[in-house]
């Protein structure tokens, strides 16, 4: 006779808490990708080649839209059946959920992001022009135009963007739908990241992607922001009340229906002047201010700052899953 053994429920929230602990102790160890690809590099590796197939500047726009859609739809639906495939795998493994963890992890880049923003920090605490290296890895506008204030002004933007779709939005979408959730999601941001630009290649190849991946980051973008106000309660020389205030007075003004969510909490917690104007390779982004401080009286020690108000939203991300994890195993 033979019995069907039912997963805990609490399990799918066990592995996610220990995928984050993972990245925040370990990270992604370069020195196992120097000999096994990345996940987000095979999915970027199967869109490049997709779209030098597919995306011919012959086409019509609405070819290229239709085609477009096509390209990304295949590749999510082959990051979904990777995760189904994994996850129902791993569930029949003894101890596979530990598998599941590490697994999860790498696609989340808490601590990947926070080594990144700290090393600006360092280089620019040596020179500007180190300071302008570290920068050029992190951020895509032009490093030789930017000041001491602007290279700080680009890191903490960074900081604070890339928190809502590197490790808010993988972490939201694994806890909705498991490992095949965070598999696509990481699918359509490497899609918007890779043909998601309003160029003559990509604008309408890439419509589709860009859209899609405003839509999956609309709630995780607010969330992220949010967590960065509470952040505030944490934070020396912070304020959350401030935070809040600027949030929703000028996260609309960002040119992206999410960015501004997170750029303006943490502009409005910590004082700063955060967006304005940018200036790209070939093109400038003329965009509002967001926060209410000045525009050249930023330096390395406020990269610093910025990232203890990384650190305190971390922790009220945290702090929820390690809660219900609590009331399901008082349940169980």
């Amino acid at each position: 006779m033979s019995y069907l053994v039912q997963e805990p429920l609490f399990l799918p929230i066990l592995i996610l808490i220990i995928a984050i602990f993972i990245d925040i102790i370990i990270g992604d160890p370069a020195w196992l990708y120097r000999y096994v690809p990345h996940p987000v590099v095979i999915i970027g590796k199967a869109i490049e080649i997709s779209e030098h197939r597919m995306n011919n500047p012959k086409n019509s726009r609405m070819t290229g839209i239709l085609l477009g859609a096509l390209l990304s739809i295949g590749i999510i639906v082959l990051a979904v059946a990777v995760g189904l495939i994994l996850s129902r795998t791993l569930g029949q493994v003894s101890h596979g959920w530990i598998i599941e963890s590490i697994l999860a992890s790498s696609l989340i880049a808490y601590r990947g992001l926070g080594t990144a923003v700290h090393n600006v920090s360092t280089a620019l605490a040596q020179s500007l022009g180190e300071g302008r290296k570290a920068i050029g890895h992190l951020v895509g506008r032009d490093p030789e135009s930017l000041d001491e204030a602007g290279i700080c002004r680009a890191a903490i933007e960074s900081m604070a963007e890339n928190f809502s779709d590197g490790v808010v939005a993988p972490v939201f979408w694994f806890a909705l739908f498991g490992l095949p959730g965070l598999c696509a999601y990481k699918a359509i941001n490497t899609l918007d990241s890779m043909i998601g630009h309003k160029n003559e290649r990509y604008e309408a190849f890439g419509k589709f992607a860009a859209r899609l991946d405003d839509l999956v980051n609309l709630v995780p973008a607010r969330l992220a922001g949010l967590l960065y106000v509470l952040a505030g309660l944490l934070v020396p020389k912070a304020s959350a009340v401030r935070a809040f205030k600027v949030m929703l007075r000028d996260a609309g003004q960002h040119r992206s229906p999410n960015a501004g969510w997170q750029e303006a909490a943490v502009a409005g917690a910590l004082g700063f002047a955060l967006a304005g104007p940018r200036k790209y390779p070939g093109y400038v982004v003329d965009d509002p201010w967001m926060g209410d401080g000045g525009l050249s009286d930023l330096s390395a020690k406020d990269i610093k700052l910025a990232l203890k108000l990384y650190l305190g939203a971390g922790f009220w991300m945290i702090c929820p899953l390690v809660a219900c994890l609590g009331i399901m195993l008082f349940q169980f």
